[in-house]
């Protein structure tokens, strides 16, 4: 498919930098960056794009998220077709959000962002003794994630007025306390059922197939016997992982590390103090802040003459809120949790001692230290093997950032052989024998990917046996591979296969009849024949299945029992079949006033969703929603 550009790849390079350069003259270099943006079109919503790229970014961001909450989470079930369609499914569902919250001129004030970023537990952390934001750290936090104050404060806001769109419509569901105990007296209804079962089993016996009739079922369901589609394969793993066991570690850096890093990979060092703050107001002049200086120093002189009294000083003088009542205590806290100039002198004390006056943005501190909780200092030895893992993961890390565009590169580049990378890189080409286009049971790692699997069944790889792309099959992990034979799939003989093909008449065929001496006797049975044979009475419900199987519940529960006794087939496939009679029909079982209304709440929930999917289904059509992507087979048939 790339052969051309691949073998005149020179040429094509002048000939590219020749359209290109005078691009960036006409159209600016962020033009240009416009021109390539995108990718194909996989959704639509109100008039706008949502494109593969997008699709692909988001799903790497939610499979990251689910990575972090869920660090033994199967990578084959992130990376499978149905997580992705369910990502372009969200994807989709925010950006019909936005756009109804845009043209309904639903908006986020600074008021209600600000109470918003106030609850968020992540940033109270971040708050000093006095109540005031670290900016810093709150910078820091957001930089850590690849983000800026004013972009995640957007996001949020942005998130905010999209809840808007069905907030309306899930707080204000209700449903009247009649209509609810309609719905939940028949939801929660008991029946009393007799069962009799016609297991398909019971009836294998009486089957006895002619070799015609086997072969006449072998040639009209020739697909039931078919050896799937197969591929023996050659395969490449750029793993951190793999590259962590592999590093060997050089003794002196072993010790260095340790000497570097004792303190702090021993634990935290913390430290108890009491504070007394006088503040100074914002804008106090020069002579103002002098004489809190000096009612700070006569305050300090009297402390360090009576020690014993710093706590009842700070409750009568401190002008901290937080921690006057508390006579100063600020409890426990570690490095980075207060202002800078606190800090320092706070872990310059000795325990017991009082400080010198310590001036901050807030005013005039006058700090006691009451007590420090250090961690034990542990030996070389005792670390060991905690440094050693640790160095071992920075340095693999290190390795596999350097190496994935040259594994990228290569397996690309020279995509008829992954000799070229396994040599470079010093890995192992693996090989595997009978791989199918969908993972097989118990697989793992790369070939548990469906994303590595479909490149490798893709036309190219099977007619010219093209490497695939770098595909990431897990965290800090790439793969490549190519096919080295193809088998289609194809009928299997019936000489290597008859008694498969037997069984499977005869399970048909067994099935058959269990279904025909069901349906005769309920016939019988409905006609007023004795009902011998039937099980003993059970008093069945959603809440006490009584181990039926589904859809004989399922059938005893929605037969119409305006005339009892009422009569009901059920298929079990190949399971057989089953009559259920239906002779009583009891209310639920007694609730008291507690249960009842926390029935009634969760059913006005259930309301308020389904009348909110309504709603969000309006405006898919009012903003004209496409997913221009089909729905994998396995999403489609969960759904229904």
């Amino acid at each position: 498919m790339f052969d051309t550009i691949r073998n005149h790849k020179k040429y094509l390079m002048g000939f590219l930098m020749i359209l290109i350069i005078p691009s960036f003259v006409l159209f600016g270099i962020e033009g240009y960056t416009r021109l390539n943006e995108g990718g194909a079109v996989v959704a639509t919503v109100d008039g706008k794009d949502i494109t593969k790229t997008e699709w692909d970014m988001a799903h790497q961001q939610e499979s990251q998220r689910l990575r972090q909450a869920m660090p033994s989470i199967d990578a084959a079930m992130l990376d499978s077709e149905g997580a992705r369609y369910a990502t372009l499914e969200r994807l989709v569902r925010e950006r019909l959000l936005a756009a109804a919250a845009g043209k309904l001129h639903l908006y986020t004030s600074n008021e209600r962002l600000a109470r918003e970023l106030q609850q968020n537990e992540t940033i109270a952390t971040l708050r000093r003794p006095d109540g005031t934001l670290d900016v810093e750290a709150y910078r820091q936090l957001l930089a850590r994630q690849g983000l800026t104050p004013e972009a995640f404060e957007a996001s949020v806001r942005a998130d905010l007025s999209q809840r808007q769109v069905s907030m309306g419509i899930l707080a204000s569901g209700f449903t009247p306390l009649a209509q609810a105990n309609v719905s939940l007296n028949a939801f929660f209804e008991r029946r009393e059922v007799r069962l009799a079962r016609f297991a398909a089993r019971d009836f294998a016996s009486q089957v006895k197939p002619t070799d015609a009739e086997i072969e006449a079922f072998y040639s009209a369901n020739g697909a039931m016997f078919q050896a799937p589609e197969q591929a023996d394969i050659e395969y490449l793993v750029l793993d951190a992982a793999a590259l962590q066991k592999a590093t060997a570690l050089n003794e002196a850096d072993v010790r260095a590390y340790y000497d570097q890093n004792a303190g702090r990979l021993a634990g935290t060092e913390e430290r108890r103090a009491r504070h007394i703050l006088l503040s100074v107001a914002a804008g106090a002049t020069p002579e103002q802040k002098a004489e809190v200086r000096q009612r700070a120093e006569a305050l300090l002189e009297q402390v360090r003459k009576a020690p014993a009294s710093f706590a009842d000083v700070a409750k009568a003088q401190s002008q901290d809120p937080s921690s006057a009542a508390n006579g100063g205590d600020l409890d426990f806290f570690a490095r980075g949790a207060m202002v800078k100039p606190f800090e320092d002198v706070v872990f310059s004390l000795n325990k017991g001692d009082i400080s010198d006056l310590v001036e901050t943005e807030f005013g005039f501190h006058i700090i006691q230290l009451s007590d420090i909780k250090a961690p034990p200092q542990r030996s070389f030895e005792s670390m060991r093997a905690e440094i050693e893992t640790e160095l071992k993961q920075q340095q693999a890390q290190k390795q596999f950032a350097e190496a994935a565009e040259t594994f990228s590169n290569l397996v690309y580049e020279q995509a008829d052989s992954l000799k070229p990378a396994a040599e470079r890189l010093k890995l192992e080409i693996r090989t595997a024998r009978g791989v199918q286009r969908q993972p097989l049971p118990g697989a793992t790692g790369a070939l548990a990917s469906d994303r590595l699997l479909g490149a490798l069944f893709s036309p190219d790889g099977i007619e010219k046996k093209r490497n695939t792309e770098a595909i990431e099959t897990g965290s800090s992990q790439l793969a490549s591979a190519r096919v080295v034979q193809h088998m289609p799939a194809r009928t299997l003989p019936l000489a290597e296969v008859r008694e498969q093909v037997r069984e499977r008449l005869v399970a048909q065929r067994a099935t058959e009849l269990a279904r025909e001496e069901g349906e005769k006797r309920l016939q019988a049975w409905k006609a007023g024949g004795a009902d011998t044979g039937l099980g003993a009475p059970l008093v069945v419900s959603r809440e006490n299945p009584q181990g039926l199987m589904q859809p004989v519940l399922t059938a005893a529960l929605s037969t119409d029992p305006k005339s009892l006794p009422a009569w009901t087939g059920v298929s079990l496939g190949e399971e057989g079949y089953a009559v259920v009679k239906v002779e009583k029909v009891l209310a639920r079982d007694a609730r008291n006033a507690q249960q009842l209304m926390q029935e009634v709440q969760q059913y006005n929930q259930w309301w308020a969703s389904a009348e909110n999917e309504a709603y969000v289904e309006s405006l898919k059509e009012r903003f004209k929603v496409r997913i221009l992507v089909p729905e994998p087979a396995a999403v489609s048939t969960a759904a229904r």
